[in-house]
């Protein structure tokens, strides 16, 4: 399944939230794209205006993190 939004963080309303599709880094890019590796970790790839896809934050498994999917009906 597709993850749409992470939340990171032990306390809900205060965590700091990514959404595919959020602009990021002063509007330069956006997320492109949020997966869960093998070891657990949740990684977030930017991409840039000329298409450039880098791989920009990572956390591992050990911060309370909650994770909403993508649901298509």
């Amino acid at each position: 399944m597709d993850i749409r939004k992470i939340s990171i963080g032990s306390d809900y309303k205060n965590a700091m939230h990514y959404v595919v599709g959020q602009k990021v880094l002063g509007d330069t890019n956006e997320i492109h794209l949020i997966r869960r590796d093998q070891s657990g970790a949740i990684r977030i790839y930017i991409v840039n205006k000329k298409q450039e896809i880098v791989l920009w934050k990572e956390f591992n498994d050990t911060i309370p993190i909650s994770i909403e999917f993508n649901i298509d009906f």
